[in-house]
């Protein structure tokens, strides 16, 4: 096994000298032979951090216990993209080992920050448009990871809106700051015009705007969707609510946020994906393979999911031949 020295341990101070504000949460010991792992992550959302607990799932697995053999520390950026400039920077300084960046803005800094720490990042929908890779086939020099989005996912659930529902004016709202974003609506309006239905977006630039976004919709669209846009999806809720007291059918880019109050989502397990991004820096941190030999992968498993009591709380008459097509969950 490829044995690492100590790196200094100094990110929870810088974090507080230069993030008001951001999160940290450093933890195991200080033995000689430890592993230091930068995690950065734009904000905290179920969808990100379940692909957090997923790749620490994969590096236990193979030998790399948490405050044994190798610790964390873990910046969250607050949903504020200035941040992750100097959270990267700070991993750099301290000589980190590795560098999971979870999410686009994460992972653009790392970047930006070392062509020489290797980086694995994970939920981020368009690796090459956002400049993080050359290809799938040939990442770069110190950066490999996977793509959250399906070629299949958000045709599945476009089709599901326009085929079962019958919308013909489908609201989409999304931060028009995030490049996983903007790819994501490009999409969504491609395959709504192509079945004629159009779309209505609303953009936000931050958390606090989503709730007002939403009613902007109220009266003008047949059904909203959010695609894995971590601003929105960490202010979902407020979404929810303005669906529920609409009767507006709301549909999620991923199967976390449709579990959390929307009526269906075509996706897969960002805890799996977080697991496979996890067995890639495994084989970086034993030596096997360095970044650039380890293809971009994105996730497998797709499936339409349904949440029948946010169908019944949305004004949705779920159908039983929908059965063919999709799961059904119940939280009742």
């Amino acid at each position: 096994m490829k044995r690492f020295k100590l790196r200094t341990m100094l990110a929870s101070v810088a974090c507080v000298a230069l993030l008001a504000g951001c999160n940290s949460e450093t933890t195991g010991g200080n033995d000689d032979d430890q592993i230091v792992v930068g995690v950065t992550q734009i904000v905290e959302h179920p969808s990100l951090d379940a692909a957090f607990e997923g790749f620490k799932k994969a590096l236990e697995e193979n030998g790399y216990k948490e405050g044994e053999n190798v610790k964390y520390d873990v910046q969250i950026a607050q949903g504020d993209p200035n941040n992750n400039k100097p959270i990267a920077d700070n991993f750099v300084a301290n000589e980190v080992d590795l560098i999971f960046a979870n999410s686009t803005p994460s992972a653009q800094s790392a970047l930006q920050a070392t062509k020489d720490i290797p980086i694995v990042f994970t939920s981020v929908t368009d690796p090459v448009g956002a400049e993080l890779v050359k290809s799938f086939d040939e990442p770069g020099e110190n950066i490999t990871g996977t793509s959250d989005t399906h070629p299949d996912a958000i045709t599945s659930t476009i089709n599901f809106i326009v085929d079962q529902i019958g919308a013909k004016n489908i609201g989409v709202l999304y931060n028009a700051g995030e490049q996983n974003s903007i790819v994501q609506v490009q999409k969504v309006k491609e395959i709504a015009e192509s079945k004629g239905a159009s779309i209505v977006e609303a953009s936000v630039s931050t958390s606090a705007e989503v709730q007002q976004a939403a009613e902007s919709l109220i009266g003008r669209v047949d059904a909203i969707y959010i695609p894995t846009d971590n601003t929105v999806v960490s202010a979902f809720q407020t979404v929810v609510g303005v669906a529920n007291n609409e009767k507006i059918p709301l549909f999620a880019g991923e199967l976390d946020s449709m579990e959390l109050g929307a009526v269906a989502a075509s996706g897969f397990s960002y805890f799996d994906l977080g697991y496979e991004t996890g067995l890639m820096a495994v084989q970086i941190l034993k030596g096997e393979k360095k970044a650039s030999e380890i293809p971009v992968a994105y996730p497998q498993n797709l499936k339409l999911v349904i949440n029948t009591e946010a169908a019944e709380a949305q004004g949705v008459d779920v159908q039983e031949a929908w059965a063919d097509i999709a799961e059904f969950h119940d939280e009742k």
